[in-house]
């Protein structure tokens, strides 16, 4: 038997890896469109993309692991059950139970792993990330300002230039600042000096005017020299949820009421998201039963299906505990219930078969 559970635990542990690969390149893809409407034309390395892409990567496995891990017992179970080995094992005597004690140990394996990410490498890569773009941007963006072209690569901020006599060094300078809500500055300045920093990109200018208007109200102001500085689009200085550890949400929840729920929801997600291996284990090997014998395909969309229908539940409860008809934990983990209920019904059913 220990042979048994060798043999199907390697094939689960390959075809995991197999589908995280598959799962992470998608949705890494994604995150890469949205990076390059931001690095586009900086010049961007391929080590630093490679950096990028590494930063990536815990936040993705969080989402993935669950969603590998159901994939690769539908197709392993799928497939032993398309080719009548889980016939002759029952045959032999061996209950569903103990056919399905290899996905415990793979469940197991994928818990760890995503604590792992959950409360360590996914909130420092994504802060890795931030400032990795931080950098970029700032060492980067000089270049992307060009002469007679309207730069747009930092949030509410429009920048024209009609000399660029050398890379840091400008001339007849056009800047619009909608930073503010309500308010819109424009600045005109003769010349300029970009002047890279650390965490930000800042402009010395000379011999130029401020226009500043407010609602009604309209203000000018001339200068001599003006000290100019921006953060770019990507990176706000503060952190966002992703970079923080489900310890850390919980004490942003009680320093910030207004945001309460949002810290709360995202914390009970993180955990949510974790306890999904431990469901998991009686739901995939009872669904390779149920999707029949589809083989490999069958179970892809059986796992897709799952998942689509996890969050489905996912956002709807979370929507019900925003507004106050569930308590914001019955409304974070409802989708968590339904699926283990599910889960526990089709293995028992498979177990008595």
């Amino acid at each position: 038997m220990l042979l048994i559970y060798r043999s199907i635990l390697k094939e689960l542990i390959s075809t995991l890896l197999l589908s995280l690969l598959f799962l992470n390149f998608t949705l890494m893809m994604e995150h890469l469109l949205r990076l390059s409407k931001v690095l586009v034309g900086m010049g961007t390395s391929l080590f630093d993309m490679g950096k990028l892409i590494i930063y990536l990567q815990p936040q993705i496995l969080i989402l993935t692991i669950p969603m590998a891990m159901l994939l690769s017992v539908l197709i392993v179970y799928g497939r032993m059950n398309a080719d009548n080995e889980l016939t002759v094992m029952r045959g032999t005597g061996m209950s569903f139970r103990e056919i399905s004690r290899p996905v415990a140990y793979l469940g197991l394996g994928c818990l760890v792993t995503g604590i792992i990410m959950s409360f360590f490498l996914g909130p420092l890569g994504s802060s890795l990330l931030r400032h990795k773009l931080m950098e970029i941007l700032t060492t980067q963006a000089p270049m992307t300002i060009e002469e007679g072209i309207f730069n747009t690569a930092f949030k509410d901020i429009v920048i024209l230039v009609q000399k660029k006599p050398s890379p840091d060094k400008l001339a007849g300078i056009h800047i619009i600042d909608e930073r503010e809500k309500g308010q819109q500055r424009v600045i005109i300045a003769e010349e300029g000096r970009i002047i890279p920093e650390a965490d930000a990109l800042s402009f010395s200018l000379t011999k130029g005017h401020i226009y500043i208007i407010k609602k009604s109200v309209f203000t000018e102001i001339s200068f001599g020299r003006y000290f100019f500085r921006l953060a770019p689009s990507a990176e706000p200085q503060k952190k966002k949820s992703n970079e923080l550890t489900p310890f850390e949400l919980l004490s942003e929840a009680k320093k910030n009421p207004e945001k309460r729920a949002s810290f709360l929801l995202d914390f009970h997600r993180r955990i949510s998201m974790l306890a999904l291996c431990l469901i998991l284990i009686p739901l995939g090997p009872a669904l390779s039963l149920m999707s029949g014998k589809t083989g490999k395909l069958g179970g892809l969309t059986v796992g897709l299906s799952v998942f689509a229908f996890y969050y489905v539940l996912l956002i709807y409860g979370e929507s019900l505990g925003r507004s106050g008809k569930l308590p914001l934990a019955t409304g974070a983990w409802f989708s968590f219930a339904v699926i283990g209920i599910f889960s526990l019904w089709v293995f028992k059913g498979a177990n008595r078969r």
